[in-house]
């Protein structure tokens, strides 16, 4: 079915506006220009419906989709048009006491929403860059899912950042072998919380999506420490633990780099272990030394992973934080493994931190 003239026209400008090309820019200048025109038109003959002190919509529209020339270039003739009406109808029906006010008032709006929008270190306007940062983090998301496994395996997890934000420092990197036969698990906890991390871990998330699988599990960690100590950023650590498993065998490895233990459920003592595999964080000195540790996921048995906002509060230390965790997860995967992250996550304490919990199962034979 073939879309009418002005609905491709459409399209195409909005295409072109999410592309933060010129020419999108422009189409969404005219449009504003032309509304403009027809207000001031309007302004002219019907003062009373449509008066000064409404110039300020094409403004504040303007200002959240346009970069600042174009929209310096409409708030120009939206407050000529302003002033002229105003003007205009105080000749006809006397002075109003209240239209200098109204102008001063559209005015100062204007001025700043101006200053605001050359304080935008990317250049481009306030809708389009939030935009253009959610695809990025919507990317690099997609690339940290964990693929389809095969019969017999369940991956389950559950994220939530400080505050609620959009944006958090904890994030996964996943990657399947293509005879899927090893999976490989990354959970990191950039420092900082919420939006301050951000954006590190956004950067990060890309760097050690780019490597995992290509690098042994060693590699992978050394190659994630150099590029921290290469950005030079104020707090530039985090913490990591990594996880290979042989999906035929069950058998796993476990790498730590300052991360709270990982732990495995086991089945026969309905309990679940703590790793014993440690590490320095990444991103603090140059060679940090890692002590790997292995074992073998049984039928009926999962690994689980976690960020430090799970097992810390302001309440409870990192070692009364596992202990309790660890009650916590074996009520939580009583009804069975699907939900279990979301319902331990339930039970956590929404303090100032993000978190993240993921477990890894084995199905029951």
């Amino acid at each position: 079915m073939k879309r009418d003239p002005v609905g491709r026209y459409l399209s195409t400008n909005a295409r072109e506006w999410r592309s933060g090309s010129k020419d999108g820019q422009m189409a969404v200048l005219a449009g504003l220009m032309l509304v403009t025109v027809v207000m001031f038109i309007l302004s002219l003959t019907w003062y009373d419906i449509m008066p000064a002190a409404t110039f300020i919509v094409p403004i504040v529209i303007g200002s959240v989709l346009l970069q600042w020339w174009p929209q310096a270039a409409l708030s120009a003739v939206a407050l000529f048009a302003s002033t002229v009406t105003a003007l205009v109808d105080s000749f006809a029906g006397g002075f109003n006491s209240s239209r200098p006010a109204t102008l001063v008032t559209v005015y100062a709006a204007a001025g700043v929403l101006l200053y605001s929008a050359s304080r935008y270190r990317s250049g481009l306007p306030a809708a389009l860059s939030e935009a253009m940062l959610m695809e990025l983090r919507d990317r690099l998301q997609k690339q940290g899912t964990v693929p389809k496994l095969p019969d017999g395996w369940v991956s389950e997890s559950a994220m939530e950042s400080a505050g609620s934000a959009k944006f958090a420092g904890d994030f996964l990197v996943a990657n399947l072998s293509k005879d899927d036969k090893y999976l490989e698990l990354m959970l990191v906890d950039v420092c900082g919380k919420g939006v301050a991390a951000g954006t590190q871990s956004l950067q990060l998330a890309g760097a050690l999506g780019g490597l995992i699988g290509s690098l042994p599990p060693l590699g992978l960690f050394a190659a994630g420490n150099d590029y921290l100590l290469r950005q030079g950023w104020d707090e530039g650590f985090a913490t990591a633990v990594h996880v290979i498993v042989n999906l035929e065998t069950g058998a796993f490895e476990v790498l730590n780099a300052g991360h709270p233990p990982a732990m495995q459920w086991d089945a026969d003592k309905q309990e679940w272990i703590v790793s014993g595999a440690r590490g320095m964080a990444l991103g603090i000195i140059q060679h940090p030394e890692f002590r790997p540790a292995s074992g073998e996921l049984r039928p009926g048995e999962a690994l689980m992973f976690y960020t430090d906002g799970v097992v810390e509060t302001r309440s409870l230390d990192l070692e009364v934080g596992i202990d309790w965790l660890r009650g916590a997860a074996r009520l939580a995967i009583a009804p069975g493994i699907q939900g279990a992250p979301a319902r331990i996550m339930d039970q956590t304490e929404a303090g100032e931190d993000d978190r993240a919990v993921l477990i890894l199962s084995r199905s029951p034979a």
